[in-house]
């Protein structure tokens, strides 16, 4: 039988060993990560070929717009070079609108639970798919296409001009009211919903809304909504639209009350589920372009004395604000004076295919 001063020795050896183990294990797991890191960043695993499933895709529906020429574009970036974009990007497609019988009965509906009375009519006769609807009292108006669910909102403030004499309401409080206005007509799409707001105040003068320095000084709050980041996984590439830094759903709200005074709704539905990959155009291709003036500028005022200064490049998603067959990314470069140049992002060999009519 063993004595205890035995087993005493066997037990302190079993752990000092164990321990040594223990020390050997995490020391061979350090240095695995780190070859493994070191090996991933140096050799990164190749990506699979775009799909290009689409086949040749139709051009960017940009605005017809005159393309500035002979701008000198001067680069102030954080990172002090053209930032290295992905190689590769995801396309969606977007369904078309079906007309059928219960368009008007169904925009009718939408109309009153935006607070208009549901007996709208027809503005021309030759476009018989655009509403007018009007709220009691006749202050204000909702213009509607019917297909396509586009609106826009007018108010009289000539025959009510107390209600642009109220200080503006808070950024947090007006896009909540936003957004609430639009959930209760079932008009908050997801990707509206949780996708980012801007706002700006503004003060009526002289029969028009100018910008305000501050909420003290503002008479209304304008409200920017735009869609969520898309992309690939683990991507958040934002939106950007053709009248930057204004999205394609806006609303002006008036005073503490919060009333609209003029608002546009141009949504149109993204299909996640039918995708392609496409390859891109590397951001000093882009920046080629945008000085050889093919680049669509949506702020044509921004540019002051023939010179810009850029002071972001970044890949987005091109929202027209008007019915598109495909979801696709663009390069922008933004600058001062809310400058914004778009250039499309994907390698130019694989558009080419005719744009299906607009159904706006």
């Amino acid at each position: 039988m063993a004595s205890l001063t035995s087993v005493s020795v066997s037990a302190r050896k079993v752990i000092r060993y164990g321990v040594y183990a223990v020390i050997l294990i995490l020391i061979l797991r350090f240095a695995f990560n780190v070859s493994l890191n070191l090996y991933r960043r140096f050799f990164p695993p190749r990506q699979p070929e775009p799909t290009l499933a689409f086949g040749k895709l139709p051009k960017l529906a940009l605005p017809d717009r005159p393309t500035p020429q002979n701008i000198a574009y001067t680069l102030e970036l954080p990172e002090g070079n053209l930032p290295t974009l992905i190689e590769q990007a995801v396309v969606y497609t977007m369904p078309p609108f079906q007309s059928d019988i219960e368009v008007v009965d169904n925009a009718k509906k939408t109309a009153q639970s935006l607070g208009f009375r549901p007996d709208g009519k027809v503005i021309v006769e030759s476009i018989p798919n655009v509403y007018i609807f009007e709220k009691s009292g006749g202050l204000s108006n909702l213009t509607m296409n019917v297909i396509t669910g586009v609106f826009s909102i007018s108010y009289n403030i000539n025959q009510n001009p107390s209600v642009v004499r109220d200080t503006a309401s808070t950024p947090e409080a007006a896009i909540e009211f936003v957004r609430s206005f639009l959930e209760g007509a079932k008009l908050l799409q997801s990707d509206l919903s949780d996708g980012p707001a801007t706002h700006g105040f503004l003060k009526y003068e002289a029969g028009k809304f100018v910008p305000a320095i501050s909420q003290s000084e503002a008479n209304a709050i304008k409200v920017n909504l735009f869609r969520k980041g898309y992309g690939a996984k683990n991507q958040d590439i934002p939106s950007v639209t053709p009248d930057m830094p204004e999205s394609n759903v806006w609303f002006i709200v008036a005073g503490r009350s919060r009333q609209i005074i003029a608002a546009e709704y141009h949504y149109f539905p993204i299909d996640k589920d039918k995708i392609a990959t496409y390859p891109l155009k590397t951001s000093e291709a882009a920046f080629e372009e945008l000085k050889q003036g093919k680049a669509f500028i949506t702020n044509l005022p921004s540019i002051t004395g023939g010179s810009v200064i850029i002071r972001k490049v970044y890949l987005s998603y091109y929202d027209a604000g008007q019915y598109a067959e495909y979801y696709q990314p663009v390069i922008v470069f933004e600058g001062d004076n809310n400058f914004y140049g778009f250039v499309p992002a994907v390698i130019d060999e694989h558009y080419g295919k005719e744009q299906t009519v607009n159904q706006q």
